[in-house]
């Protein structure tokens, strides 16, 4: 478990805003996504991509990491993007409409290091989400982040608050990206304002296995990262069943008895994460 690290919150900022990379740098998501691709105006993009490869360079960004979203593959935009994303120290590049396993092998033949994340936001991509996401096992895929604006425009669907319509597509991408070990992000939410919608989409994305959320306001933040936290009755179960294998009793067993329950070692492993992720997650 030593590449685990908390990604509840990934906050979207448009590359050409200078002020707002500056503010970043303080705020307490786990993730920045410095954005060349929907946020920048086509006039605005060479500045954007110069502004991004700066920021990177320069730093201080702490424990967050810093990814690059670059312009679609099939945009004129996309070379120069993959080129300057290898110029400078991110810790990942986000790649949108991802449409097929090729992307992957397209972005990774022009990226030297970089690990790439790749946006699953197009109805091509939904039964091509296990070839999609097994391309990890030959590239640098470490993360899916669902598109869900982008997804329901293509569906033609009228979202509902409690995003119904999306549902199967989400568990579909989720089950794909855990098949093959990939972090797995949920899309964002587009009223800023809404404190309640918003925390009960996070619920939801928590309760059904996404790692974390996609942001576009600093003033979501901290209820995502709640809602993406193991929470203190998480830990304590966690701790106890950690403490309960430790034992002599329990050498060599493959299940045991824990509070009128019975636990085996898949929740063991799963112990051992949630401890190593609030660990982390309460250490920033």
């Amino acid at each position: 478990m030593s590449d685990l690290r908390p990604r509840r919150s990934a906050l979207f900022l448009p590359a050409s805003n200078a002020r707002a990379i500056e503010k970043a740098r303080t705020l307490p998501c786990d993730v920045v996504i410095l954005d060349l691709e929907d946020a920048v105006a086509p006039e605005q993009k060479q500045a954007a991509r110069e502004a991004a490869v700066a920021a990177a360079r320069t730093g201080g960004f702490g424990a967050r990491e810093l990814v690059l979203r670059v312009n679609g593959l099939d945009s004129p935009w996309a070379a120069d993007d993959l080129a300057a994303a290898g110029s400078a120290p991110f810790d990942a590049v986000l790649v949108p409409k991802v449409n097929a396993a090729a992307d992957i092998d397209a972005v990774q033949a022009q990226l030297q290091r970089a690990p790439i994340w790749a946006m699953i936001e197009t109805c091509r991509a939904i039964p091509a989400l296990g070839a999609i996401a097994a391309a990890a096992e030959r590239m640098r895929l470490q993360a899916f982040v669902i598109g869900t604006n982008d997804l329901a425009k293509e569906l033609r669907c009228r979202l509902s608050p409690d995003r119904a319509e999306l549902l199967p597509l989400l568990s579909l991408a989720l089950a794909a990206g855990r098949g093959w070990g990939l972090t797995v992000l949920d899309g964002v939410h587009n009223a800023i304002d809404d404190d309640a919608g918003f925390e009960a989409v996070c619920r939801q994305g928590a309760a059904m296995g996404f790692d974390g959320k996609t942001l576009i306001h600093p003033r979501q933040i901290a209820a995502c990262n709640v809602a993406f936290s193991p929470t203190d009755e998480q830990v304590a179960q966690a701790r106890a069943i950690v403490d309960a294998f430790a034992t002599p009793d329990a050498t060599g067993k493959g299940a045991i008895r824990l509070g009128g329950a019975m636990v085996e070692r898949l929740h063991l492993e799963e112990a051992h994460r949630i401890l190593a992720l609030a660990g982390q997650a309460r250490g920033q």
